[in-house]
């Protein structure tokens, strides 16, 4: 007789409360465990179990995934069904870059438009920020870390680009990053947050830019420096990185 499997942790996250149409539901509930790193890069997506988890049949769950590829979380390949998208890490350092250039554009138009009630949504949003330092929790570093980027960016109004620069975070926000930086350069990450909350505040674009570009130039160095062997790149760049490792060896 077939023992069935336990189901799989992530599964258990996937909220059932309605939040719209059918569809809708079960494609809010995946992109969340996506995004927040419990269905890591690589993690199978069975749609038979999704459908069970929502009481639905397989059709709005596979038009959910259907979406989730368009946006880059989700990959299917025959026979191997579907899975969360995994980046080489090449790939990751180009979101990144991405990001830096967006966010770049944007707080230019923020410094000229920005409020007393944006300063006072940054602040709420750094004050978050720093808890989730303090506590060590890289989960809650990287949802509060989001919230405190786009108080800075939304007084600029620019929504297609800051559409564009969310859905740049998207793609990198599953790998969960900030989980394998230690806490002292997640501080250093903070200060550098720090720097331009102040600069925002003064309404002084110039040094909100430079310390922007700080911030990105630190990101890139820890991005370069992350892990290879924790299951979340593509396999295609970790059995790459071996090759090049077992080449250099032999000569």
């Amino acid at each position: 007789m077939r023992i069935p499997r336990p189901p799989a942790p992530w599964l258990a996250r996937l909220s059932p409360e309605p939040s719209g149409s059918t569809q809708e539901t079960v494609l809010d509930g995946l992109r969340k465990v996506i995004l927040s790193g419990y269905a890591a890069p690589g993690t199978s997506l069975p749609v038979d179990e999704v459908a069970d988890r929502f009481d639905v049949s397989r059709i709005p769950v596979r038009e959910a995934l259907k979406t989730l590829i368009g946006e880059g979380l989700v990959e299917h390949r025959p026979r191997a069904g579907y899975t969360v998208a995994q980046l080489t890490p090449d790939e990751l350092q180009q979101f990144y870059l991405v990001r830096e250039v967006l966010e770049g554009a944007a707080l230019r138009g923020s410094v000229e438009l920005a409020t007393a009630e944006d300063d006072a949504l940054a602040l709420q949003a750094h004050e978050a920020l720093l808890q989730a330092v303090i506590t060590g929790d890289p989960r809650a570093y990287h949802r509060q870390s989001r919230r405190f980027h786009l108080a800075l960016l939304t007084p600029s109004r620019m929504q297609r680009l800051l559409h564009m620069f969310s859905s740049a975070w998207n793609i990198t926000e599953p790998l969960q990053p900030m989980s394998y930086v230690p806490p002292a350069d997640r501080a250093l990450l903070h200060a550098d947050h720090q720097q331009m909350l102040d600069a925002f505040v003064r309404r002084d674009g110039e040094a909100l830019i430079a310390a922007s570009q700080m911030h990105h130039r630190r990101l890139q160095g820890l991005i370069a420096s992350l892990p290879r062997d924790t299951g979340l790149f593509s396999e295609e760049a970790v059995q790459s990185d071996l090759s090049e490792a077992a080449t250099d060896i032999s000569l």
